[in-house]
């Protein structure tokens, strides 16, 4: 049987996981909802459920998949008790990595189409009638959308050919890189600019008094954004703790790599809120800011048409490098589970996702009459509840009774993997929060995210 394959080293390992958590959850949603909810104020509670949530599950995944030294659907099998049924969450696991992709790969697909649109000089002077007009163009557009989405389909699929090491880890490595280089860049034009001045104190001075009196909406969504924007539960950390060697312990690595996912969207923050005060534009305006909103700030920008390409370009590479780390995870579990070789699981799933991404893409124009969830809501928002709603807490939660039951993994198993090596370790006594509190968070979460959806 041949070596499996592992990551080089612990830099490819803290940027691959922080790849796999940065995505549209954190340039897209993050913005938009703190829009919504009072800017910094919504920010600072945000950044508490953060660490109530984030780091301890996030430790978990990790612990499970180094310690099984296999993808999430092998490594239940060969931790769980014996004679229990821990490894029927296995498929549910990969399957959310599917339905995840199912509509990632079209949003990316539009992401690139806007960069390569801003830079050659589409959106220069167009009015917001016109912006909308060319969002609403695309999505009645399938033959558009599937070659964009085949083209990121492609680019997943060039990247992870090369195998963990040469591809994965090293093209992600670079294009983290350049992920935050050009957010930096983009954020000090943003602040810089005539009239930013009242977006920035929106984004960066918290109302004490909207903080203490906070709507239970705004606790709700910041627990939501929080839990949500590190992609836990399906098994896409796991993957990366399997490839991880003991050399450092998991707390502090997951410490580091929430802090790069926080950096993201709070980038993406200085980047939005001083370009839309300083053009007279709300920035609340839901899912459409990223492709609606921002276009038509730009297209009034001076050299806006570069700005645009730029920023697009960063939105680019943070949905692809989610890409890249969920689609490799998809990629073990062929490998490791049915023994393929690397070439023919990228060819079945390739494939898989060439068919797999129409649902979402008719949705949007030959199946625009199709509302599963009622309203105007359609196939994307379906596939997205599926994902956001049920799969990623319910996967969550499944993870944290296996590593604290006595029934499951258990608690010794999972500190002495977590513990194992240099750096911080998971502190023993939050077994009770771990335990009993924060299962009843992720299903407040849950079903408070249900209701809101049909109600």
């Amino acid at each position: 049987m041949s070596e499996r394959e592992k990551l080089t080293s612990r830099l490819g390992f803290i940027l691959l996981s922080a790849g796999c958590a940065i995505g549209l959850g954190n340039v897209w949603r993050f913005p938009y909802i703190t829009g919504q909810y009072g800017g910094a104020s919504f920010v600072v509670l945000y950044l508490v459920f953060l660490l109530l949530i984030g780091v301890p599950v996030m430790t978990m995944e990790f612990a499970i998949g180094r310690a099984g030294k296999i993808n999430i659907a092998g490594a239940y099998r060969k931790l769980e008790p014996k004679n229990s049924k821990w490894h029927i969450a296995g498929p549910f696991a990969i399957a959310g990595n599917y339905l995840l992709l199912a509509f990632y790969f079209p949003i990316t697909g539009w992401l690139i189409y806007y960069f390569f649109s801003h830079m050659t000089g589409t959106f220069t002077g167009a009015d917001t009638t016109q912006v909308s007009s060319f969002f609403s163009s695309m999505l009645a557009n399938p033959a558009m959308q599937i070659g964009w989405m085949l083209l990121a389909l492609f680019i997943t699929a060039g990247v992870t050919i090369l195998g963990l090491a040469k591809g994965v880890e090293r093209i992600t490595k670079a294009m983290m890189g350049l992920l935050f280089l050009l957010m930096a860049v983009l954020a000090i034009h943003s602040v810089t600019l005539e009239g930013a001045h009242d977006g920035l104190l929106f984004y960066i001075k918290p109302n004490l008094q909207n903080l203490i009196s906070g709507s239970s909406e705004a606790v709700f969504a910041a627990m939501g954004q929080a839990f949500f924007t590190l992609s836990l539960g399906i098994g896409a950390m796991a993957i990366m703790g399997s490839y991880f060697n003991d050399s450092r312990s998991l707390t502090g690595e997951t410490g580091r790599i929430i802090v790069l996912d926080t950096t993201v969207a709070l980038l993406s923050g200085f980047i939005i809120f001083p370009a839309c005060s300083a053009f007279n534009i709300q920035a609340d305006s839901g899912p459409s800011l990223l492709f609606i909103t921002l276009p038509n700030v730009f297209s009034q920008m001076r050299g806006g048409a570069f700005w645009g390409a730029l920023f697009f370009l960063a939105m680019s590479f943070a949905a692809l490098t989610t890409l890249i780390t969920v689609f490799e995870n998809i990629l073990s579990y062929w490998m490791d589970i049915r023994k393929m070789t690397r070439r023919n699981a990228i060819l079945l799933n390739i494939a898989i996702f060439a068919v797999g991404t129409l649902p979402c893409i008719f949705g949007f124009n030959i199946w625009s009459g199709i509302h599963p969830l009622g309203g105007s809501s359609g196939i994307m928002d379906f596939e997205d509840f599926l994902v956001s709603n049920l799969l990623l807490p319910l996967g969550s939660l499944v993870m944290i009774i296996f590593c604290t039951s006595r029934y499951g993994w258990g608690w010794k198993n999972f500190i002495e993997e977590a513990d194992k090596g240099a750096g911080m370790k998971f502190p023993k006594w939050l077994r009770l929060y771990v335990a009993y509190i924060l299962p009843i968070i992720i299903l407040y979460v849950t079903i408070q995210g249900i209701w809101n959806i049909f109600a």
